[in-house]
């Protein structure tokens, strides 16, 4: 089943078998040890197994039982293809070395990543013996798989909700009265479909679900992209257990977060947007369809802050001495690929006093109010929703935090602090209200990788098979990353249709969509020709008029009549001026007199990332020396965005040029995220 796939040239695979079984909550309960660079504790999955995997199960019989004797294959393509593994790679008496796993006095037959050197792996679902994982009309097991690497894999084992007081009510089986797995998926199945007005005390069984104990080790095994599970005798989704705990650490070299150091220098670890998403933080299902929720409990040393993409403004509580906990939640069903964490030593800027408006308490709202504002317009799945909460509609300004190094407090002080309240005022008035109930707000190191956000989408996957697994196209292409399609396009276009259609109803029609679709998962697609109809929009011929002004100015011979008038030139706003860089690039030759206009009249230095970027290559193409400084800082500030730059810098075959990149890239180097510094280094030598 172990997919080499080239981390260089090759597509991602999403593994999980999402079209037979959903994982609809998780419970977290992890350690986070900066001195081993390692998250380790145990994860706990609550499944339900979906009507489409119910749907498929007597069609897929039927052709199993045509074929007699042949094996019965899904239509998936080669890469994604999910065998039984043979049982006597599954072992309950386990010895561990990371994904490797074999029975005592077996030979390890592991290679140096920890797969086994099993040859039926590599060549799919070809072998005979191997059946559908589906359905009860043959003898092998049904096989739960979760997209994971680079984690270490201890122990899987089922967990005997049956034993949490008080959780026998949710069965609704009379004839259900002896402990059996029925009894305690019937259990799981009554949880995780409660109404959301009991979303609190959904979360609370949750958590005390999370702590039952074991009844049973189950099979599994491991390979680049995948953890699988069974347990012998259950055939169906149905008859898989339905609550399950993983014991796991991560691994320093993981690819899902980033081990590194803050502004101040001080320790952190955040999530940072990988191209295999989460994976590499817990084991977990991939594919954008799986929607569920979680819950997290996270220690750390004392000195350090734990954030997490949660409802709740968390606080820490001390266990001991030198160790404290945080706990966070989510109701909203989302991709688990949205889970993020971050852990540092930052510090929480206050905010002023907040009058009883901006902060007003989510009061419980009644029937009649909820069906008088909002009746039929959440077409989500049900969660406790914002939308369908009066006081929320009317929130302003949500409850935020704002976190930054030491180093940076001032600054954040000064700038940041006053803009936030505005920026959350405005997004309530033109899109209505907040879809979340609080934010913080994180100053992350510069060697984030601000351009690896993208996520897996139906429209850059592959063919999806029978069981849900599919293939992001170049998923694992880390030069992907820096060749994103630009923003600028899009925000063209929407001033384009401000214009076009007049402020009223086009902020009227932004309203409607996210009150429409809040909540559910939306497909982009290009809109080609209304992208180049927003390229004529005002504000873009405004911008040409300006390159106009600047070739012109460039033409004249350096010493002007004195009649000639100096050229006066328009505000730009930062994305106009991306604009104007763009097209100034095109032109073969700027003189240093020009470049130093254009840098005095902008104030390019001090603009944003986007901007100063632009600026960068400008002075890279033409070796404008005298601002040089700026092209280091860059580098060494916006170290995502700076992977372009260095390209630049080495072809141009100028001594000074690669010089500087080379100096840049030895000072940055060991900050840098993985597929950064891996292209980088590719580049320079």
């Amino acid at each position: 089943m172990d997919i080499q796939l080239d981390p260089a040239r090759d597509d991602l695979p999403l593994m999980a078998n999402t079209s037979h079984i959903l994982v609809k909550h998780y419970v977290l309960d992890l350690d986070v040890d900066f001195e081993s660079q390692v998250i380790e504790g145990t994860i706990v999955l609550f499944l339900e197994d979906g009507n489409r995997f119910k749907k498929q199960n007597s069609s897929i019989e039927e052709a199993c039982q045509s074929e007699s004797n042949k094996a019965c294959k899904f239509g998936m393509p080669e890469p994604c293809h999910i065998p039984v593994t043979n049982a006597r790679t599954f072992s309950s008496e386990m010895e561990y070395n990371d994904f490797a796993i074999c029975s005592k006095g077996e030979k390890d037959t592991s290679d140096k990543d920890g797969n086994h050197d099993n040859q039926e792996h590599a060549s799919g679902i070809s072998s005979s013996k191997y059946c559908c994982d589906t359905g009860n009309h043959g003898s092998e097991d049904f096989l739960l798989v979760l997209d994971c690497c680079d984690l270490s894999v201890l122990k899987v084992e089922e967990v005997d909700v049956a034993a949490v007081p008080g959780l026998e009510k949710f069965t609704r089986s009379p004839e259900l009265t002896v402990v059996s797995e029925e009894f305690r998926n019937q259990i799981v199945r009554e949880l995780v479909t409660l109404p959301a007005n009991r979303w609190r005390e959904q979360l609370d069984y949750y958590a005390r679900c999370s702590q039952a104990p074991g009844c049973g080790e189950l099979l599994f095994d491991t390979d680049t992209w995948s953890l699988q599970i069974r347990k012998t005798g259950a055939q169906t989704a149905t008859d898989f257990p339905h609550a399950i705990r993983i014991w796991y650490k991560t691994k320093p070299e993981g690819r899902s977060v980033t081990w590194t150091s803050d502004q101040s220098g001080r320790p952190c670890v955040y999530t940072v947007g990988s191209p295999i998403n989460n994976r590499a933080l817990f084991p977990c299902q991939e594919p954008p369809v799986a929607m569920s929720t979680w819950q997290a409990t996270v220690r750390a040393a004392a000195s350090f802050v734990v954030l997490m993409s949660g409802e709740n403004s968390a606080k820490p509580t001390q266990l001991w001495e030198e160790c404290s906990s945080w706990y966070y939640y989510v109701t909203m069903p989302m991709p688990a690929s949205t889970f993020t964490i971050a852990v540092g030593c930052w510090t929480e800027m206050k905010m002023e006093t907040w009058s009883s408006n901006d902060l007003a308490t989510e009061r419980p709202f009644s029937p009649s109010e909820a069906n008088f504002r909002h009746v039929g317009v959440c077409s989500h799945m049900e969660y406790p929703c914002r939308f369908q909460n009066a006081s929320a509609t009317t929130q302003e300004i949500i409850p935020h935090r704002v976190f930054a190094p030491v180093c940076l407090t001032g600054a954040c002080q000064e700038t940041l602090l006053r803009l936030i309240p505005p920026c959350l005022s405005a997004a309530h008035s033109v899109l209505g209200a907040h879809p979340f109930s609080r934010l913080d707000v994180l100053i992350v190191p510069a060697n984030f990788p601000s351009l690896g956000m993208a996520r897996p989408s139906k429209d850059k996957t592959g063919h999806t098979s029978d069981s849900g697994a599919s293939v992001i196209k170049h998923g694992l292409n880390p030069e992907k990353i820096f060749m994103q399609v630009h923003y600028l396009k899009g925000y063209f276009l929407l001033r384009f249709l401000a214009k076009r259609l007049g402020d009223e109803t086009y902020f009227s029609f932004l309203r409607k969509f996210v009150h429409t679709f809040h909540g559910q998962l939306i497909l982009s697609q290009p809109l080609q020709r209304e992208r180049r109809a927003g390229a004529e929009c005002g504000l873009a011929r405004q911008v040409r008029a300006e390159v106009t002004k600047w070739i012109g100015v460039n033409r004249r011979p350096r010493k002007r009549k004195r009649r000639e008038k100096e050229e006066v030139f328009e505000k730009l706003l930062p994305d106009q001026l991306v604009l104007l860089l763009e097209h100034l690039l095109e032109q073969k030759t700027l003189s240093p007199r020009t470049l130093q206009s254009l840098q005095r009249t902008y104030h390019l230095q001090d603009q944003d990332a986007e901007v100063r970027h632009r600026w960068c290559e400008l002075i890279v193409k033409h070796k404008f020396t005298k601002a040089y400084k700026s092209v280091e800082r860059f580098l060494q500030e916006d170290q995502a965005m700076g992977v372009y730059l260095y390209g630049e810098l080495m072809v141009s075959e100028d001594a000074r040029q690669q010089q500087l990149a080379r100096r840049c890239f030895e000072r940055t180097k060991e900050q840098m995220d993985r597929s950064s510094a891996q292209v980088v280094a590719e580049m320079l030598f």
